[in-house]
């Protein structure tokens, strides 16, 4: 965990540069054939406006209209009809190459931007619970959506007019030089290429400036992302309490911020084509005055004046590309603290084989701190185990009992390695769990949490999510063993209705006897019981009772219990405090020589729970 906290605080300081973006290049590989096919419509594009254009006006122009009439014949029909459709054949050749750069290069940006998202994507499945503990999820949306799409812009716009504007100017350079040097006195355009390095200075500043502000902006967007994402997570809540008011002002707050962060980035990206026009205009305005001065003629100037504005525009472009390029930077910061982030908990490079499993654990001399980052950027740890030494025979039934942030959860959790120890080990039949492959580990633990979650997906599909190498019952068999087929057989579509987002169609005492028929059809030998009958009412309890006792035969079980009629299956009650270890024993026994545990029990004796 320190490693991804110093992981982000380098990703903010490092310089970061080009050098950055080319591995996200590299990810047109695949798609070769159409990224070949824009860069070549975008030098024709090039071409055809760079050079094209004011060769156009240089050459075609006085054939069409000569310098003074009767000195040449006239032009057939068919001469100046030729002449003429030069026009609409270089727009034609320019619109076409133009569109297809266009298109080619938007179709593969597209397909980098999915690329990109799914590298995000899967890299969170492979994060650590503590990382989303440290990281808000609305600003982890902002991430996968809007800085992905920064980045997918950037990517088009950099890949499309760094082929097409160098190869405009080159066009154009070339056709300056040419007419330039082919007409008396007009040599010294040339000279007012020299404000183009000008261009240079206002384009590094405004982009360094730029890059800033396009941070503060993506961040500003991940906390007004992260405020809707908790308004639309907490409806009854919010209404429960009153809370319109407040939650109106906190996300007008946040848009307030964003739109002034916004508005910086706009200041500045639009900032620089008028610095660079005004650049540019000086330089044509040197040139018409020195030709003037020369008495040039207005036929000999127009096609040098229209060559040395095509120089000058690419160079305008390309100051944009600089914005967007900065943009991206900033966006990319971002996706990679995600990117770089720590996989704390991770596959062993050769795991041990997890054959038949027995079920027996040992915690030994187990210790495990919470991170907690402060706004300075310093870590700080608040301890949640210490010292846990404990041994769970095969296929005992055994309570966790205590107060709220005794560690019972944390200690479960550790079953499934959503944390790993800071010292000691947790060992299943002898083995490390760190030694175990995840997936033959997370097989093995069946867990119902205190909120389950169930996905927007149909009743069967919910519960065959917690298919295993383990499972041996139908569907059908286990929603009767949960006592859910009643109220399964209430709905239209039966095993086939759709449930909602989290189950939002469903009360919290079905939701939680649907999860349990999840950990009865995953029948795995380690059995974890967070408060699984706490939403259930008196004789459903009782019914989810005979179904657990029934369940938890020949498994290891944990039972993290808050209501003590809920540990009735334990044979053995573990009594956690601040982390430790206080009590272990039958219920009689503990009940006797720990006072902690005797009030406990007596309190909710004497309030009837």
């Amino acid at each position: 965990m320190k490693k991804d906290m110093e992981s982000k605080e380098t990703t903010r300081e490092k310089k970061p540069g080009i050098k950055n973006l080319l591995p996200y290049f590299g990810l047109l590989r695949p798609h070769w054939l159409p990224f070949l096919g824009a860069l070549f419509c975008g030098v024709v594009y090039g071409v055809a406006s760079g050079f094209g254009l004011p060769t156009m006006i240089d050459q075609v122009f006085p054939k069409i209209f000569p310098a003074q009439v009767g000195t040449d014949p006239p032009l057939s029909f068919w001469q100046l009809f030729l002449y003429v459709s030069v026009f609409p054949g270089v727009f034609l050749i320019r619109g076409l190459s133009g569109y297809f750069n266009t298109y080619l290069i938007n179709f593969c940006g597209i397909r980098v931007l999915e690329q990109i998202r799914i590298r995000i994507f899967e890299k969170l499945q492979r994060l650590p619970i503590a990382f989303f503990h440290r990281n808000k999820e609305g600003d982890l949306l902002s991430r996968v959506t809007n800085d992905t799409g920064q980045l997918q812009t950037a990517i088009i716009t950099i890949s499309n007019d760094l082929i097409r504007q160098p190869v405009t100017f080159l066009g154009a350079i070339s056709a300056l030089v040419c007419m330039a040097l082919q007409r008396e006195g007009m040599a010294f355009v040339l000279l007012c290429l020299l404000v183009i390095p000008i261009c240079i200075f206002p384009i590094r500043r405004v982009g360094e400036i730029l890059m800033k502000k396009a941070l503060g902006m993506q961040e500003r967007a991940g906390g007004m992302t992260a405020v809707l994402s908790e308004n639309l997570s907490a409806p009854r809540e919010i209404r429960a309490f009153n809370l319109e008011d407040r939650e109106n002002k906190r996300f007008q707050e946040s848009s307030g911020k964003f739109f002034e962060a916004r508005m910086k980035v706009i200041k500045y990206a639009n900032m620089l084509t008028p610095i660079i026009e005004i650049i540019t205009a000086t330089g044509i305005a040197v040139a018409i005055f020195q030709a003037s001065r020369k008495s040039i003629h207005l036929d000999a100037v127009i096609p040098v004046i229209a060559a040395l504005y095509l120089s000058y525009e690419p160079i305008k472009k390309l100051g944009g590309i600089q914005n967007q390029y900065k943009q991206a930077l900033a966006s990319l910061l971002r996706l990679e603290e995600v990117l770089d982030a720590e996989e704390s908990i991770r596959d062993p490079e050769h795991p041990v084989e997890l054959s038949k499993v027995r079920g027996e654990l040992r915690f030994e001399n187990l210790s495990f701190s919470y991170q907690n980052d402060e706004e300075d950027g310093s870590e700080e740890r608040t301890p949640a185990l210490s010292k846990i030494n404990l041994t769970i025979p095969s296929g005992e039934v055994v309570a966790l009992v205590g107060p709220s942030g005794a560690g019972k959860t944390t200690l479960a959790g550790m079953l499934s390695r959503f944390n790993d120890p800071s010292d000691g080990a947790i060992l299943l039949d002898g083995l490390d769990l760190r030694s175990l492959s995840l997936r033959d580990l997370r097989d093995a633990v069946a867990l119902v949490p205190q909120k389950p979650f169930l996905f927007d997906a149909t009743v069967r599909e919910n519960i065959e999510m917690g298919k295993s190498p383990y499972t041996g019952s139908t569907v059908e068999d286990v929603a009767e063993a949960s006592h859910s087929s009643d109220f399964i057989a209430d709905f239209p579509d039966r095993f086939d209705q759709r449930l909602g987002e989290n189950g939002n169609r469903l009360s919290g005492g079905q939701l939680q006897r649907l999860a349990l028929a999840r950990a009865f059809y995953k029948n795995s030998p380690l059995l974890v019981l967070d408060e699984a009958t706490s939403a259930l009412d008196s004789e459903n309890e009782e019914k989810i009772h005979e179904a657990m006792t029934e369940l938890s035969k020949d498994k290891t079980t944990l039972l993290i219990a808050h209501r003590f009629s809920s540990i009735r299956l334990a044979t053995r009650i573990i009594v956690m405090d601040k982390g430790k270890i206080v009590a272990d024993g039958p219920h009689d026994e503990v009940y006797g020589k720990c006072e902690l545990y005797r009030n406990l029990y007596d309190r909710q004796q004497d309030s009837g729970s």
